[in-house]
């Protein structure tokens, strides 16, 4: 059984009524998800979600909180989904329900471009992630910073304070691309264990319908 993004997600059929459909995300995780010159949320996943709202005609609104606190919102229903380049994690599954994948995921990690990446010692990580907790299990030689976004993060190890930045592929291929003298060192992680089968849409456990 399949569960598609209508069903999951609102527990209900598409409908001539419009109704609100509130979406809750960290947004400074671009491609997914960020704020343009006028502090509106934007980004791959918003497109998404519109795209949802359109389909089921329903209003689509946006709101922001820290990563690490979107699921225990969920739990809490004070929001009906989070979109926020989220990987479908085991752990995560026993707390909330999760679409099918919209994305797949894999991690990297970049980094000055003149690093000597055998040499690298401390790595940023936004804290709440599966990238987190992978390090923390699998990367213990690492000594690991957490970071509410990547933003700070970025400063770091520009700045030397940090050697690495851990994350999700086209996040931090976004960085490198808005940031000169950042790259990508390393090898990809493909971890399936920690990483799931790609990025999904969540919401809470009791708004389940499964469909064929």
């Amino acid at each position: 059984m399949k569960k598609t993004l209508l069903t999951l997600l609102f527990g209900c059929v598409v409908t001539a009524q419009a109704q609100d459909i509130k979406f809750v995300m960290e947004p400074s995780y671009p491609p997914f998800e960020m704020t343009d010159e006028k502090g509106e949320i934007i980004g791959f996943d918003v497109d998404i979600a519109n795209a949802i709202c359109k389909e089921m005609n329903a209003n689509c609104t946006f709101h922001s909180q820290p990563f690490d606190s979107l699921i225990q919102s969920l739990k809490q229903k004070q929001f009906d989904a989070a979109i926020s380049g989220m990987g479908i994690a085991e752990p995560r599954k026993k707390q909330v329900l999760f679409s099918e994948p919209y994305f797949p995921s894999s991690a990297a990690f970049i980094a000055k471009k003149d690093i000597d990446f055998a040499k690298v010692k401390t790595i940023g990580v936004q804290n709440g992630t599966t990238y987190q907790h992978y390090l923390a299990k699998e990367k213990k030689e690492y000594n690991v910073k957490s970071y509410a976004s990547y933003q700070n993060a970025i400063l770091d190890v520009q700045n030397g304070r940090i050697d690495a930045i851990f994350g999700d592929v086209p996040v931090l291929a976004e960085m490198a691309r808005k940031h000169e003298g950042l790259d990508f060192v390393g090898e990809k992680i493909n971890n399936p264990n920690y990483f799931g089968d790609g990025l999904g849409i969540a919401t809470h456990l009791k708004n389940q319908v499964l469909v064929d």
